[in-house]
């Protein structure tokens, strides 16, 4: 028999969420090698949104079952009120997984998407927001422009070819500096990056005034909810390297996919912007052995088998 009344009954209102849900993927298994100041990385990541974004948001981190270091710090923000959603998976559901629940979940109208290791700048949200809502049947905005293939933006291109009211811009238009840096974070080449760069081109739109170049990322993306959910569920495989796909069917769907005009979002990988590297690569690359080709690939290969066997669960 019931004892008494609950009184939850007798609340007249509850609180509702902001319009902007911004959603961190976070995965972190350990503190050393590859991770060793991935800590310091996600900090950073959640304080620049913090003390950058310029509009209403809620703060959501999903995370993939890091180790108990970070799942901590991540509890201690929770309960200090900067975080206002967690969600702890005890097993890593890869991206795909982690995706479904994110997008699906995640109460707002627009989403905002960010990996844990991006460093944000002042202006950023604003700037991705006004995108979305200018430009017609928008996908995905990203706060920052670099090259993309073109061949996941042609349905963005197209679309500006055609209409008369879009001024469309073609060329070198992105400073090199603005695309060595984040290539540079991605850990390639800087002779690949130059060659790219030489031989490729930048699209800039202009529409109702705005700037924004065709391209977007699915490392760090600001979406209507609606239009995500369109895409849902992901069935992916493998922890990673299959999230291309959202950036596919976006355009195969005739979606606009669009980067702000400047970077304000940046890519820190796994470590601070400026900070010297936990391991020294010169000591690594010293090593003539290590670095021919067959070596390299093997070793390579086996540290993947040994890092999938215990972390890719």
């Amino acid at each position: 028999m019931r004892i008494g009344q609950n009184p939850a009954k007798f609340v007249k209102e509850v609180a509702k969420p902001a319009r902007i849900t911004v959603a961190v993927l976070n995965y972190i298994p350990f503190l050393s090698g590859f991770y060793a100041d991935m800590l310091k990385v996600l900090q950073a990541c959640l304080d620049s949104i913090v003390q950058t974004a310029d509009l209403p948001y809620d703060l959501l981190v999903f995370d993939n079952a890091s180790c108990p270091e970070v799942r901590q710090y991540l509890a201690d923000q929770y309960e200090a009120g900067k975080i206002q959603y967690l969600l702890l998976s005890d097993k890593n559901l890869g991206k795909g997984g982690a995706w479904n629940m994110i997008l699906a979940g995640a109460p707002g109208e627009i989403i905002v998407y960010t990996d844990n290791d991006c460093l944000f700048s002042p202006g950023w949200l604003s700037r991705s927001v006004e995108l979305l809502e200018t430009f017609p049947n928008v996908g995905m905005v990203t706060a920052r422009p670099f090259r993309t293939r073109p061949e996941v933006y042609s349905a963005t291109r197209q679309w500006a070819e055609t209409q008369p009211d879009v001024q469309v811009e073609t060329g070198k238009l992105v400073p090199w500096e603005t695309i060595r840096d984040f290539d540079l974070s991605l850990g390639q080449d800087e002779a690949d990056i130059r060659q790219r760069f030489e031989t490729g081109e930048d699209v800039r739109l202009t529409y109702h005034g705005l700037k924004a170049f065709a391209g977007a990322s699915h490392w760090q993306f600001t979406a209507y909810k609606r239009v995500l959910e369109q895409f849902l569920p992901f069935q992916m495989d493998r922890p990673m390297g299959q999230v291309k796909q959202l950036d596919e069917r976006m355009n195969a769907a005739g979606l606009l996919r669009l980067m702000v005009s400047d970077p304000l979002a940046m890519n820190m990988s796994n470590t601070l912007p400026g900070a010297p590297r936990t391991a020294d690569p010169g000591k690594v690359r010293g090593n003539a052995l290590l670095d021919f080709p067959p070596v390299k690939r093997i070793l390579l290969g086996i540290y993947d088998a040994i890092f999938r066997a215990y972390y890719d669960r």
